[in-house]
């Protein structure tokens, strides 16, 4: 299994093959959005019309086939805070107030569809078929270190009374090790949260390290008892045709994403 780009019209993205509710990480392509912003961003704060990123939503809920009223969106500011939300939460973010500060959401309310944004920080996305519970988390290097993919999914056992080992999780495009240089407090950060596991995946050149935040998220997925991890090989800074990044581009840009959607469980 594999996470692979999806072509439908203008609009490209990517999709966990071991994810079976509706879900994506979108590109920059197959929206209406101009200028800088060109074309598919999601994100409410970049300076965009509100009409075109309102028709973005509109062009990916046709392709993913949930409803825009539907959408609830977080206010991220790099913590580990997962929240829990459902149909009184519709809207937020889009259409009504924004939630209070967290970087994921979990819920099991059947038609709820829950986005996080990324532009170089590490989109995950999980569905539990057996309860049909999802969750979306934004994992920059700080979520990274504290292990919000992990908490994540403890919170979904919590609120839905999932099992670890039935959740299947889809590690979306990042900034990869290649390009993620840092000084020297992000891998501190990490081996002080991850012990020695996390030296693997960290490489020293000079003075500056490379750090594989999708490596990272794995292994605190693993610990926390998921079998089923798909990993994108993407990279957000190599790929200007396709990402907004920004360290390429700063503060100059739009922002990418992911969407899952709960749906009623078949099981």
């Amino acid at each position: 299994m594999s996470i692979n780009i999806v072509n439908v019209g203008n609009l490209s993205y990517f999709a966990a093959e071991n994810i079976t509710a509706s879900h994506c990480f979108t590109t920059r392509l197959g929206g209406v959005s101009k200028g800088h912003l060109d074309s598919m961003n999601i994100g409410t704060h970049r300076g965009d019309d509100p009409e075109n990123v309102g028709k973005n939503y509109e062009i990916l809920a046709d392709a993913l086939g949930f409803d825009t009223a539907h959408l609830v969106l977080t206010h991220q500011t790099h913590t580990d805070r997962v929240l829990q939300v459902g149909n009184a939460h519709h809207g937020a973010g889009l259409f009504t107030p924004e939630l209070p500060e967290c970087d994921a959401l979990i819920t099991n309310d059947p038609g709820t569809a829950l986005v996080i944004f990324a532009a170089d920080c590490t989109p995950i996305l999980f569905h539990d078929p057996v309860t049909g519970a999802v969750g979306a988390a934004h994992a920059g290097w700080r979520g990274t270190a504290a292990g919000i993919g992990a908490k994540t999914v403890e919170a979904m056992c919590r609120a839905y009374g999932c099992k670890a080992e039935n959740i299947r999780a889809a590690i979306g495009p990042n900034i990869a090790q290649c390009c993620f240089e840092t000084r020297e407090d992000v891998p501190l950060a990490m081996v002080e949260t991850l012990g020695t596991d996390a030296e693997k995946y960290i490489r020293k050149n000079g003075d500056k390290y490379y750090v594989n935040l999708k490596e990272m998220n794995a292994l605190w997925l693993r610990r926390a008892g998921v079998k089923n991890i798909e990993i994108s090989d993407a990279c957000t800074a190599c790929r200007p045709d396709l990402f907004w990044s920004y360290r390429k581009v700063g503060d100059a840009r739009g922002s990418q994403g992911a969407i899952i959607v709960c749906e009623e469980t078949k099981i």
